[in-house]
């Protein structure tokens, strides 16, 4: 009688499961001390705009609360402006307005950015030259060119210079998105999906666009700082929010005028643009870091 000798079948590794990659995830984040001041910095800024009416002690277009220009006191922490306003509800009432313009800035950009990349990577043929062209003309101009030529045309305001922000930064977000589906659409995993007869919309939502949220996201978040700089110059010039709104901006613009006398007027609020636009640029790294797959490993 003959013996038969069967082979063992090799252990196969099992798959990381999602909550192990999303630990692994928080451990190489928390790890980075940018990351974490960055952090730090954007949860101290949401509980100021949060509770902003409980934190002011004054209402921030209130004139006559104080002296013209008085310095920094026991009753205005950072001095009054050239109307009397204090000028610490102001800024911390400002906070709001910034939140609000890097967020739904960077929400324009990305929806159109990602929607024009994707389609032009997933389509190709004369879709994609036709779109990838029209991107490079924008690429040819500065952010800053095309959001003066967005708010010259819909008229200055807050509300026009936040769009004309997100307008501006559209074709970093198609360019990122557009060659991140070139990368994807070259991959095994896809190629199988395409032989087995999946779908456009399995194809695009299913494969592609989970497997290219990493570099997004890192764009985005540090799109937010530079959404928040450019609104902030936009008001400075007088195209972006008008007085007496509390917007950073637009106090450093009406505090220009008396810097020598009271620079506690622009210091101030300089000092808030700084900060809250560094600590997007540090979560932004500690972001890039996490979603890379060789440090998650590590």
């Amino acid at each position: 009688m003959t013996q038969q000798i069967t082979t063992p079948t090799p252990p196969v590794a099992p798959l990381p499961s999602k909550n192990r990659e999303f630990r692994r995830f928080l451990q190489v984040l928390f790890r980075s001390p940018g990351a974490k001041i960055g952090g730090v910095i954007l949860l101290v800024t949401t509980i100021v705009a949060i509770f902003a009416p409980a934190i002011a002690p004054f209402d921030p277009l209130e004139m006559g609360v104080g002296s013209t220009l008085q310095p920094p006191s026991a009753e205005h922490w950072f001095g009054t402006d050239d109307f009397g306003r204090d000028l610490f509800s102001r800024i911390v009432y400002g906070s709001r307005l910034t939140l609000r313009i890097g967020l739904v800035a960077v929400f324009i950009s990305m929806t159109a950015g990602v929607l024009l990349g994707m389609v032009a990577g997933y389509a190709g043929g004369w879709v994609e030259a036709v779109l990838m062209r029209g991107v490079d003309v924008l690429f040819s101009f500065t952010e800053t060119l095309i959001a003066l030529a967005a708010v010259a045309v819909l008229g200055p305001s807050l509300t026009n210079a936040t769009i004309a922000v997100g307008i501006s930064s559209i074709p970093f977000y198609a360019r990122v998105t557009y060659g991140a589906v070139l990368v994807e659409k070259n991959k095994e995993y896809f190629k199988a999906a395409q032989a087995v007869g999946a779908k456009h919309f399995r194809l695009i939502f299913r494969h592609i666009l989970p497997n290219i949220l990493s570099p997004i996201i890192v764009v985005a978040t540090v799109g937010v700082s530079v959404a928040v700089l450019s609104a902030s110059a936009l008001s400075f010039l007088g195209l972006g929010a008008q007085p007496p709104s509390p917007e950073w901006g637009a106090i450093l613009a009406a505090g220009r005028d008396y810097f020598r006398r009271a620079p506690w007027v622009t210091t101030f609020p300089g000092l808030a643009i700084a900060i809250t636009v560094l600590g997007f640029n540090l979560l932004g790294d500690g972001l890039r870091e996490a979603l890379d797959p060789q440090q998650r490993r590590s």
